[in-house]
This record gives structure tokens, sequence and C-alpha cells, in this order.
């Protein structure tokens, strides 16, 4: 070794030893925030369900890849990184002796090989996302820029950070080559070699940028070890570990579907027993979220997918999914001091060594305005629809909606603080049954004139399936169209089905995602009650909402049903030839999907494969089904989802004129629903365009099960 070998060697061991030491202090930190959260024992079954699905969601970027070229890139650059960690290993070995490399398997080929394609496709896709983060800079006054409030010098540093490291890597290999030390052939390394014919021969230039190497990856560990809430960086490390704990890993669109009961000490809460002075209702301080979700708030990287697909935010809304997770992990690191000194059975000695600011972080409201100084504003939390978008979108599976959700809860059943206008849906909920406030004694009307009779489940006789009509379909005018519809193409096929009628009652979903889980167990109990009495084992529901909530929350209350969609009883029944679609529609149709029927329980095909069927029948050149550009999984909510649809919409654009104006751009004469929720709020919305005179005349709004009906009756 020479002298500068000698310096460069201490230099890199120096830094090295920092390093270590500083994230090594980090991680036990971090490490004791996430336990500050409250139990959560549902996240440790299905081992290797679990295993799996974070291999594939990691490796396999599964989930990145639905954005072909950021997740290309991604992939690259991840798997470059995962490589860097041998290739700055190397340095250590080259920093010293300058003419050797790793021992035992740096002298392969194929380590040469794979580790100078890696280097190169690592290159070209963090360039790409350079290349992403530049044009979609956050001073774009649109404001749909999805860095919008991310730490951007964070991932400029990360980004220039691997570009550095990388290039390093090249030039330590091209020197070698000069140097005529190079251990693999130019098949094996052709860029190394390339680069080492234009460079002059020279032992120490090579220890001189293996130094450079370690101290620009020291440098980058001592950073993150210095800002715990670098999400950017540190969900390189912690993805794995959100992922794998994941909600329910074996089922697509995990974190969606049914939300998680609440819970407290790790436990459901039982309404009978509990004592608001002891057990939590909901979230109202942040080391009451599970250790989940202090993991979520960790592992958030900043990429604000979640933001580019939020309906609220795409609107003019406060609502930022992923600033709302930033704002719970900065909060929670902030008060973490606080919490680790003992809370507030801390004693005063214990309190005197907490630092001021997280003592002053301990007195801010989890939700409150800007007077009150509180983490989460209100309107942030009351605009959201819980469409699932960013669940969907998140590559590591933060469960915002779950959060929101929580949060709610405590805010309504405790603080009763919520939109004024929901407390009516709520009172007639109570009282009524019905978010409406209508007579159960006229939940049969819709019935009324049908030319058959339809069976209720009061008067006995057997049936295959209970139709669930929902309060929408019993009350709302438009949706007992949709409801005649479904069980005069039920009859038409000689399904047996049969009602409940007046026995029926609301499901609770308004309830429960406005955060009234009280209301919500009342309901969804005496339901239960009544469909076990009635030996009822398969349900058909035309809405979305009661088909998730029978389908993925009952069970959670004894009710263990088979239910389907009503789109796709027909899908089955128009395949089987039981239902034949012979009048042609005039124009094209799009198909809107509704978030709980399509992004939270996967149900994509059925509804399409009517609507085809239908089109088929045209021989028009215009007709035929149209897709809008957001359709399936990253469909565009309607805006009345999470109880919206009892709250004034009165911050930005309304959700569904974004929706409809989308809609009209496709030319269709028909817009196809297949959602009570969904019928209303388009159908407003087109309404309102028409009388615009932004809209043909000729569009209209229906659900799939009325576009059949119409197409069997020549």
């Amino acid at each position: 070794m020479g002298l500068v070998q000698y310096i460069a060697t201490s230099v890199a061991a120096a830094i090295t030893i920092v390093a270590i030491v500083l994230v090594v202090r980090t991680v036990r930190r971090m490490i004791s925030v996430v336990r500050l959260g409250q139990p959560d024992p549902s996240r440790g079954d299905s081992r290797g369900l679990r295993l799996k699905t974070m291999l594939a969601e990691t490796l396999g970027h599964t989930r990145m890849l639905r954005w072909t070229v950021v997740g290309a890139a991604h992939w690259f650059v991840m798997i470059a990184f995962i490589a860097l960690s041998s290739l700055v290993l190397e340095a250590y070995f080259e920093v010293a002796v300058p003419d050797h490399g790793l021992p035992l398997i740096g002298a392969w080929n194929v380590y040469g090989l794979v580790t100078e394609w890696i280097g190169v496709l690592g290159f070209v896709g963090i360039l790409v996302l350079i290349g992403i983060r530049l044009r979609n800079l956050p001073s774009n006054p649109n404001r749909r820029s999805r860095f919008a409030g991310s730490t951007m010098w964070q991932a400029y540093y990360v980004e220039y950070t691997i570009l550095a490291v990388l290039l390093c890597g090249f030039f330590i290999r091209g020197f070698k080559a000069a140097n005529d030390t190079l251990e693999w052939p130019v098949w094996a390394a052709p860029v190394s070699h390339g680069l080492g014919a234009l460079l002059p021969a020279s032992a120490a230039a090579v220890s001189l940028i293996a130094m450079v190497k370690i101290i620009v990856s020291m440098a980058w560990v001592i950073v993150i070890a210095s800002n715990i809430t670098m999400g950017v960086a540190w969900h390189r490390f912690l993805a794995f570990f959100n992922i794998y704990f994941k909600r329910n890993p074996g089922r697509a669109g995990s974190g969606l579907g049914g939300l998680r009961p609440m819970m407290s000490e790790g436990k459901p809460l039982d309404f009978e027993e509990a004592d608001p002075e002891k057990d939590q209702f909901g979230v109202a301080q942040v080391e009451q979220f599970t250790w989940k979700g202090m993991l979520d708030f960790s592992t958030c990287t900043e990429c604000g997918r979640c933001q580019s697909q939020c309906p609220a935010w795409n609107t003019g809304k406060p609502l930022s999914p992923k600033l709302l997770i930033l704002s719970l992990r900065d909060h929670a690191y902030a008060k973490a001091p606080y919490l680790l000194a003992g809370g507030s059975s801390a004693s005063e000695e214990a309190l005197a060594k907490v630092d001021v600011l997280a003592l002053a972080e301990k007195d801010r409201p989890l939700i409150g305005g800007v007077d009150e100084h509180g983490v989460i504003d209100p309107d942030v939390l009351w605009s959201c629809t819980t469409c699932g978008a960013c669940v969907e979108q998140c590559p590591v599976d933060i469960e915002h909606v779950d959060h929101i959700v929580d949060m709610r809860r405590y805010q309504v059943l405790i603080e009763s603080n919520f939109p004024t206008e929901a407390g009516v849906m709520l009172r007639n909920l109570e009282n009524k049954g019905n978010p409406w406030g209508a007579a159960q004694s006229t939940r049969e009307d819709w019935t009324k004139g049908l030319d058959f009779t339809v069976p209720n489940v009061a008067d006995g006789g057997d049936f295959e399936y209970l139709f669930w009509v929902g309060c929408a379909g019993a009350f709302e005018d438009r949706a007992k169209k949709t409801t005649r519809a479904v069980a005069t193409l039920l009859n038409q096929a000689g399904v047996s089905f049969a009602i409940l009628g007046q026995g029926e009652t609301c499901t609770g979903d308004p309830a429960r995602r406005i955060g009234n889980e009280f209301v919500f167990q009342m309901l969804a109990q005496q339901n239960v009650e009544t469909l076990n009495e009635a030996g009822v084992k398969k349900i058909v529901a035309t809405c979305p909402h009661c088909f998730n909530t029978l389908a993925n929350e009952y069970g959670q209350l004894g009710g263990h049903f088979e239910v389907i969609h009503h789109t796709q009883l027909l899908a089955q029944l128009v395949s089987s030839g039981k239902l034949t679609p012979v009048q042609p529609l005039d124009g094209s149709i799009t198909y809107h999907d509704p978030c709980y029927l399509g992004r939270h329980n996967r149900v994509f095909a059925p509804p399409r494969e009517v609507l085809g069927a239908v089109a088929g029948t045209s021989t028009q050149d215009d007709a035929g089904l149209v897709e809008m550009d957001r359709f399936a999984e990253r469909s565009f909510c309607c805006g009345a989802g999470g109880a919206r649809m009892w709250m004034e919409e009165r911050i930005g654009k309304r959700i569904n004129v974004e929706r409809v104006e989308e809609a009209l751009s496709t030319g269709a004469k028909t817009v196809a629903v297949s959602c009570p929720f969904c019928l209303t709020m388009l159908g407003d919305g087109v309404t309102g365009k028409k009388a615009a005179g932004a809209a043909p005349d000729d569009v209209e709004v229906v659900d799939v099960a009325s576009v059949l009906l119409r197409s069997l009756s020549a």
C-alpha cells in the first residue's frame, strides 16, 4: 500500500464508523416510535402468504409496473441499489489494493457481466426518474403534480447519490481496465473496457475514486440517519416490512373492501361493555394508531401516486392522502420524545429532559383548524370519499382509508364534531332505518305496477337468492327504476329470488364510513339476525356499498353469506343464454366503474360483458363500448362515497362534474353505471351540463340492468 492508499483507506474507515453508529442509533429510535402504536394481532397470520406477496410486490414490482415507464425504471434502480451494496463493499478492497476486487466471487465473469448491465440499466433508470421528476415539478401552476408537497431536496439528494455511486463504479472499473487489472473480459464488461480505453493508467485513481464512492455512500447513510422522517430514503428498507404486514395479503386490493373493526387494546370494541373513560373510541392522538399505522407513516416515500389519483385533490379540495400521512408522520416523530419519556404518566424529572418542542407537540389536537394548530384540518378529514384510489396506487401498501375512518370515529362518537348536514342522515338511520328518513312501510312500493309478483321471504317458500334491494333501491326514484329492471330480468330468466321487504333495513355503510360505528353495529346486527333467521345463503345486491358491507363486513358480526352484485348475476344469465339482447342501442356506451364495486371488490369484467353483449347487437359504426381515460382500478369517483352523499361539497370543483366531463368526452350517448349513488351523482352532473348547453340532449345516465332490459324489449 502506498501513501494514497493509506490515506484513502483511513478516510473510508472513519466515515464508515461514523455512519454505522448514527444509523444504528436512528434505527433503534425508529423501532421505538413504531412500537408506541397500539397492538394489532391480525398482522402475524399467514406468514408464507405474506412472504410470497412481499417478494412479488418488491422484487416483482407488481404494483409499480402499473405505471409502465416509471415502474420499469424504478425496478432497474431498485436492483441497482441492491447491487450497489456489493459494489460499495468491493470499493473497500479497491481503496486499499487497487488491482483487487471482491473476494471469492469478484473474479467470476458472470458477476462482472451481471453487475455491468445492472449498472448500465440502473444508470438509465435513474436518469429517467430524474427526468420525470423535473418534468412534473410542483411549481407547475395547475397543482396536479404528484410531487406537490413532497420534500424535493431529499428526493434530488437520493437520486443524485445513486447517480454518483454508479458513475464512481464505472470509473473505478474504467481505470482498472486502463491499468490492465480489470478481472473480466470485454464481453463481460464492455462499458468498463470502453471507458478504460479513454482513461490513463493510474493505480492511485482507483483508490481515490473508491474512496469518493465510499464517502458518497456513507454520507448518504449519515444524512438519512440524521433525518428519521426522510421517507424517500427509508422506504428502501421499510417497504419490505410494511408490505409483509399489509392487512389482507391474499386479497387483490388489500386494505380495501371492508373496514377494520373499531379496536381497543388490540381487540374489537364491544359496545355493550365499552367504557369511553377506559376504552379507545377511534383515534384521538397519534399514539392511538396501531403500530402498523406508525409503520405506514414512516414508510411513505412521498411519491404522490395517491395524490395524483385522489378525487378530492384533483378537484381542488385540501385533502392529499400523501400530505395527510406526512403530517401524521412528522407529528408522531416530533411528539415521540414526550411519549418515550412516559407521556402523561411521566414524572416531572423525566419531562424535564424532554425537548421543549416535543412538549409543545403533545398539546396539538390531532384534528383541528389553523387557529387550533391541529395536525389534520377538519376539511381534510371530511373531504375523503373513501374511494380507495390512494390505497390502490400506493406502492408500499399504506392503508390511508383505515386511518381516516379511525380519526372520523373519534370525532363522531366522542366529539360529535362532523359536518352538520350529515347529522340528519345519522338521525334517519337511527330512527327510520334508512338515510332518507322514509317510512319503513313504503319499502315495497317499488313493486307496484310490475306484471308479476315479487316473492317476500315472510310469505314462506324456497328461493335461491335473497334480493337485497337497499335503501336507495327502495326509496330513491332513479334507483327504483334499476330495482324494477333487475327484478324483471331475474323473473324473465327464471331465477328464484325473494325480498325482505319491510324486514330489510340499511346495511349501515354510510354510518360506518362517516365514523359512527355504534349506529353501524346496531343496524348490522339487526340485519344479520334477520338474514340468519330467514336461512339466507346467497344474496344479490344492486348497490355496491350494500354489496361490500354484506360481503366483507357482516362476517365481523356473525353474518356469513355468499354475496353477488347484480351485474355479476346478469353477466352469468347472458352468458348462459337465459337473457339474450336483441334490440340495439342508439350510439356508443361508456361505463363508469363504481369505486366500491370495482376498486374495492375487483368486479370489472361482468358489467362490461353485459354491455358488450348489448353493444354487439348494433350494426352502427359508432356503436360499441368506449372507455373513459380513467377506468377499472383507476376509475374516478362519483363523489358520493364515504357518506359524502349526505354532505355538501363546498370546496373546489364538484367531483361528479369532473367525472361527467370525462364521460362526455368519449362521445357516448349512454353513460352506464351499476351503483345507485353513481346514478344520482352522474345523473345530476349530466342534467347540469345539459342546462348549461354543454351536453347533448340525448345523453343519459342509466344502470347496466336498465340497458339490458331495453335491449331485451324488442
